[in-house]
């Protein structure tokens, strides 16, 4: 499985900067966008729904993370927006990852409408982070492909990883098993934050099912070419 329109990062703080860059798209070109936490938590659902008014895609990536009842309780609230994605963290165990789709399935009226996505580990972590900090002592692609396997047992319809697992968790849960991956850079941009990056054709022979790009598209002189360049890079690497 893969989604063909690399997945634009809206990291902005207002309605205004995003509908402002959305207008620099053609009217009748459908993208698939990410409204994350800061977008989100200023703007609300008005804002996911009138993007989605506008014929765009949407992926709600609020990262849930809590007790199975709480998660479940949120999913049923994103189950009746409508939204095509959205995620929560592996790291909440099996048992919070099936009540978020039992949720989502209840917000749906049975038919679910958003895929769920399972956070392995963040972009942002390095191999150091994962041994002192989570006191983890397997090594990070071990931890990733773990919350791979156990996202798939507990209903995930994919997970949120960087583009260097995507072939291995590909191997380990099939293909139809989503790999959506952020940390997407284009050659020579600057990394940022993100620690495990790859370029559009990188990640796409990598076997990524999906790719996020945020910055170096949001934060171009040109951001439809650049834009176009991206997903050129991603389309032509099949």
């Amino acid at each position: 499985m893969r989604i063909e329109r690399p997945i634009i990062a809206l990291d902005f703080p207002d309605r205004n900067e995003t509908v402002q860059f959305l207008s620099e798209f053609p009217k009748d070109e459908s993208l698939f966008v990410k409204i994350g936490m800061e977008l989100y938590y200023s703007e609300g659902t008005d804002m996911v729904r009138e993007i989605k008014a506008m014929g765009h895609d949407v992926f709600l990536d609020l990262k849930c993370h809590d007790i199975p009842h709480t998660v479940e309780s949120a999913m049923k609230v994103l189950g009746k927006i409508g939204v095509d994605l959205t995620t929560l963290h592996a790291s909440g165990g099996s048992e919070m990852m099936a009540a978020a789709k039992s949720g989502m399935l209840d917000g749906s009226n049975g038919k679910q409408t958003a895929r769920l996505l399972a956070i392995t580990q963040l972009t942002s972590t390095n191999q150091q982070m994962v041994e002192e900090e989570q006191l983890v002592s397997v090594p990070l692609k071990e931890s990733v492909l773990n919350y791979a396997r156990l996202a798939k047992k507990s209903g995930m319809d994919g997970v949120v990883c960087s583009a260097q697992e995507a072939r291995i968790i590909a191997a380990e849960t099939g293909k139809n098993f989503l790999r959506v991956t952020p940390g997407i850079r284009l050659a020579g941009g600057a990394s940022g934050d993100q620690k495990r990056v790859m370029t559009p054709d990188e990640a796409a022979r990598n076997q990524s099912s999906a790719i996020v790009v945020g910055r170096a598209i949001t934060q171009a002189k040109d951001r439809v070419k650049t834009y176009q360049t991206v997903k050129k890079l991603w389309e032509d690497a099949k």
